[in-house]
């Protein structure tokens, strides 16, 4: 039978497509590696990898291996956690992923509340693209997720936090900003910024702009909130940016004016997201909680 040490290189193998890196991955020689993986092709009596120097490509067999490798792992880590449980709170290092979109600008206060009523925990925060971050969570890589809905992956309990105010700015010296007063029609094709397509923030942007006749500028897609609005202050266009981004001291709406429009409710909802049945959900339920709690207070 395969050692969780071999699943454990099989999965590192996969992740990294190269013999060298999967074994910095998981702290061992490259012979060594090399030597269990072909163990394990003898115990199972196929071959799993096609070795292509430097690169290493998985065959068909392979690959439907790692992926039940996978859900073996992330089993076994989270009954190694339960074990180790003791008491009511959470203690040790929790991988916390979050998206560039919120982090910077909610995480700050809500690290240091945490900090106050669990001190023996420390948060290892990850910012990256939510799709990216929810494949990482289902695999074990990451602990706990926070960002924009929808939270899409295999075996994910998703909580639902709260909802954020998405505003449209333009340049204090738009034409628009010297309106005390908008009407929908006076937006109509617009042109918009926003994040690149990766992001779940394009496509809150991409759903607003289609409803309301804004048009997106594809040529200059933003790499960060902050960039988004310096290239809307320079009147390269319109972006629509969350309300915790506004509002934060590392944000703000330097050089850009918040547009008044009638009847404007665009708005994102935040959730909190592990695994089924982590050995863990009770303290990320409360963790949760947290969050939405200090979100509400800093909304207010």
């Amino acid at each position: 039978m395969p050692t969780l040490r071999q699943l454990e290189y099989l999965v590192a193998i996969a992740d990294n497509q190269h013999f060298g890196r999967a074994a910095q991955a998981v702290h061992v020689s490259q012979p060594t590696l090399s030597q269990q993986l072909r163990t394990l092709e003898d115990r199972l009596g196929v071959v799993l990898v096609e070795r292509r120097a430097p690169n290493a490509e998985l065959t068909p067999i392979g690959r439907e291996l790692v992926e039940r490798a996978r859900r073996v792992l992330v089993e076994v880590r989270e009954l190694r956690a339960l074990a180790r449980r003791a008491g009511e709170q959470l203690a040790g290092t929790l991988r916390f992923g979050v998206s560039p979109t919120l982090g910077p600008y909610l995480m700050p206060s809500i690290v240091a509340a945490l900090h106050k009523q669990q001190p023996d925990l420390r948060l290892y925060i990850r910012e990256g693209i939510p799709d990216d971050q929810a494949m990482e969570l289902s695999r074990g890589a990451l602990d706990m997720l926070l960002g924009p809905m929808p939270i899409e992956g295999p075996s994910l309990h998703v909580e639902p936090l709260f909802s954020e105010r998405l505003f449209l700015v333009a340049a204090a010296d738009h034409p628009l900003s010297a309106k005390t007063r908008l009407s929908k029609s006076d937006i109509a094709g617009e042109t918009v910024l926003s994040l690149d397509r990766r992001h779940t923030f394009h496509r809150h942007v991409a759903s607003i702009c289609s409803e309301l006749g804004l048009e997106m500028l594809r040529d200059y897609e933003g790499t960060s909130l902050d960039s988004l609005r310096q290239m809307t202050g320079s009147g390269l266009g319109l972006s629509i940016l969350p309300e915790f981004y506004i509002r934060s001291e590392v944000g703000g709406q330097a050089g850009v004016k918040i547009l008044d429009i009638v009847d404007w409710t665009a708005n994102r909802g935040i959730a909190a997201s592990w695994r089924d049945g982590a050995a863990y959900a009770p303290a990320y339920r409360s963790i949760a909680e947290h969050i939405q709690t200090e979100a509400r207070a800093l909304r207010d």
